[in-house]
């Protein structure tokens, strides 16, 4: 099973089985505080039981007793009435329904996981259905997925195939989703189940994050506190079109689903295939939202990111800096600047190549990555040698899934886009960006060997930004047969995934950037063969503040990259102070956005520092666990968080205001995630205040912190032309021994 199928987290379960009341054979999964129970009695009914705190045995064999949900783990349509089914399917005789008892059940113990899968077979027909649990020993993750085998002797037709179902008992439950668009992903929305049916689903085709996102947490006591109640997150682990529905009837329990989205996608199951669908996995906390959160990151980096538990460069990107203007003399002198503020790495973006089409907009060129000699003529190798002589990285900017009319690349090969049989193309941008389909094997081998040869020829490239800025706006394969249309959108990822597991496999240490029009592609579908990935093309430090909130739901600081750009900012025109900017990009993986060349001595003097400063506190950022204090969303003036160790022996607290106002007044804010019987030393990090705040070398005890906060001026104490009304802080806390 590849990580394909490795992806939606429920929390953890180790395997144990126990025979329960009324002969039920109960299996619970359990991680290090969670427990999963479902019946999986041989020649019955697959029926969920159980999904929260971790039990006891006699717990477990009493479960019956207390009470259940009585719904089957998996629903299938056909003799369930009206009820919302995960699996339909229409037999090769035209019937449309299913009637599945367990057949088998398996359990095999993997490093730091357990597997439970529980074979399903139907009554009539020889048609299987095995929904299979990883639950880990050291997170509180469980993944469900599902197998679908037709033993039948000609192929049936798969209408809804979802990977993964759980009932969730009524009371005052709140969803908390993501909803968005270019330039503003990640937006935080909140509401309470009501009857009906809720569905979060994106159909873009080749990326799935801009209008919505795949993840969502359910509050079980009420609208969803950071860091005290009941919570349970989902997260579907698939990088093309899903769907997640949250069906409320009139029943005891909201019903959930996560999928692919069936849309234009009806699946024709061969006789003796099997169809494996996208892990989803499912994490419970009794810590709230961040604690369901603190879940997800150190799964994610121990199991999912590529590379999770190594640090990452500092960087600058050359994009808001220069855009398509790329030339060598420019080139050497942002590496010669973001050297000189203590960068580690630079990267050249769009706008380095193309031959019989040069790259001078965005109009051409694309699968034409061969080096503008006009603009570089010394090459790739010219550059490199450039990095070298600074002492940093260099990375380089791809987009190996699309193409332009206007290249050499279409020109030879126009049947390897995505294309409408009898239609006109509908391009993307620049009026000439297609899509490469790749559910062709030729188009997978040319892909891969965009980066193999590049990686060949100059082995010491550091890092790719891999970015993807077209949907899929023709249906229609030029590779697939007329009646397996309907599998573009399976086909073209699951192309994907073999792409990228070819490269992972032969390029295991290059670092990867997931950049889709900005934060297109921020899922666990795609992020185990990406280091991380480009939140947003928006870089307006105050929307980031909001756009990193929601990110930071299910995915990890060190995947999540924050630039410093310009001011004005590029998207919003908005002129925001240089230090807020810092402060903003210092909470997730700190790199520029900027041509160096614009900023005063005094402020590149400000990035030395905050770069410096950045380096103290990288392990907590990247890999401490985070306790989100004040919300941004709630429109109280402030927003706050904080990234504490493992050992809670230091910690680092942002607080950014959000509005200003003449006699405002914004709440102190309470610290979290430490301990309470440590006493911790206080620093400020890029300072600009002419003097130090009045808690600045003091000590204060984890209990007082936790309990009270600090008070946080309002304003910075600092040099006419520093003062303004925008202030931020950064706090490093350190245990006193």
């Amino acid at each position: 099973m590849g990580k394909y199928s490795k992806c939606l987290a429920l929390s953890a379960l180790a395997l144990t089985m126990f025979s329960g009341a009324m002969n039920a054979e109960n299996y619970s999964l359990s991680t290090p505080k969670t427990s999963l129970v479902v019946d999986a009695t041989k020649g019955g009914a697959f029926k969920f039981v159980y999904y929260g705190d971790k039990l006891a045995a006699a717990d477990i064999a009493t479960l019956q007793a207390g009470g259940t949900a009585g719904k089957d783990a998996y629903p299938v349509y056909g003799l369930i009435g009206a009820s919302e089914a995960a699996l339909s399917v229409r037999h090769a005789d035209g019937n449309m329904t299913l009637q599945m008892d367990v057949a088998d059940i398996t359990e095999q113990a993997e490093k730091n996981a357990k597997v439970l899968k529980v074979k399903l077979k139907d009554r009539i027909y020889p048609f299987y259905v095995t929904v299979c649990y990883r639950a880990y020993n050291d997170v509180d993750i469980i993944e469900m997925w599902t197998e679908i085998n037709n033993g039948e002797k000609t192929t049936v037709t798969l209408s809804q195939f979802d990977s993964a179902y759980l009932p969730i008992r009524r009371g005052n439950v709140w969803m908390s989703h993501f909803y968005g668009s270019w330039a503003n992903e990640a937006q935080l929305s909140e509401e309470e189940l009501k009857p009906g049916t809720f569905v979060v689903e994106n159909r873009d085709g080749t990326r799935n994050a801009h209008t919505s996102h795949g993840e969502v947490m359910f509050s079980l006591d009420g609208k969803g506190q950071e860091n005290t109640g009941r919570v349970i997150g989902a997260a579907i682990c698939y990088s093309g079109n899903y769907k997640l529905r949250a069906v409320t009837d009139d029943s005891e329990y909201h019903q959930f689903f996560a999928g692919i989205d069936e849309y234009n996608s009806e699946y024709h199951l061969a006789k003796g295939e099997t169809f494996t669908t996208p892990v989803t996995a499912f994490s419970y906390s009794k810590e709230g939202l961040s604690g369901v959160s603190r879940n997800f990151h150190r799964w994610g980096r121990e199991y999912k990111l590529m590379n999770g538990n190594r640090e990452r460069k500092i960087l600058l990107n050359s994009w808001e800096g220069v855009y398509f203007d790329i030339n060598e003399a420019g080139m050497a002198q942002m590496m010669a600047d973001i050297k000189s503020m203590g960068g580690e790495l630079f990267v050249m973006d769009d706008g380095w190549f193309g031959e019989k089409y040069p790259r001078k907009t965005d109009n051409c060129a694309l699968g034409d990555w061969k080096v503008d000699r006009e603009k570089l003529p010394h090459g790739i190798e010219g550059l490199l040698a450039e990095a070298k002589k600074q002492g940093i990285k260099f990375g380089i900017w791809l987009e190996p899934e699309m193409s332009n009319t206007k290249s050499e690349l279409f020109e030879k090969h126009p049947d390897w886009v995505i294309k409408a049989p009898k239609r006109d193309l509908q391009c993307g941008r620049g009026g000439t960006q297609v899509v490469l389909d790749l559910g062709n094997p030729k188009v997978q081998d040319f892909v891969f060997s965009i980066v193999d040869d590049m990686m060949t020829k100059y082995p010491e490239i550091d890092y790719i930004k891999w970015d993807a800025n077209m949907n899929i706006s023709n249906h229609g394969s030029q590779y697939l047969t007329a009646n397996n249309q309907s599998h573009l959108y399976i086909e073209y990822h699951r192309g994907l995934e073999k792409v990228l597991q070819r490269i992972r496999a032969k390029y295991p240490d290059l670092t990867i950037q997931d950049c889709a029009s900005g934060g297109g592609r921020v899922n666990w579908g795609t992020l185990p063969y990406f280091d991380e990935f480009w939140t947003s093309d928006n870089t307006d430090a105050l929307q980031r503040v909001y756009m990193q909130w929601g990110t930071s739901y299910f995915f990890p600081a060190i995947a999540m990259a924050s630039h410093i750009s310009n001011a004005p900012n590029h998207q919003t025109a908005r002129t925001v102070p240089l230090k807020y900017r810092t402060d903003v990009a210092m909470s997730g993986r700190l790199g520029m956005e900027i041509q160096p060349k614009v900023l005063s001595e005094a402020d590149k003097e400000q990035c030395r520092k905050a770069i410096a400063d950045y380096k103290r506190i990288r392990p907590i950022v990247q890999f401490g666990d985070l306790y989100r204090l004040q919300s941004p969303y709630e429109k109280k003036g402030v927003a706050s968080l904080m990234y504490v160790t493992d050992a809670k022996e230091k910690a680092v607290f942002f607080w950014w205001k959000t509005e200003s106002f003449c006699n405002q007044h914004l709440p102190r804010i309470p610290m979290a995630g430490l301990n309470p019987q440590k006493r911790y030393r206080i620093t400020e990090l890029n300072r600009i205040d002419n003097n130090p705040l009045a808690f600045e070398g003091k000590d204060f005890s984890g209990e007082y912190l936790m309990q009270n906060g600090l008070e946080i001026p309002y304003n910075h104490n600092a040099d006419w032309g520093k003062t303004n009304e925008w202030a931020s802080r950064v706090l490093l806390l350190e245990e006193v021994k």
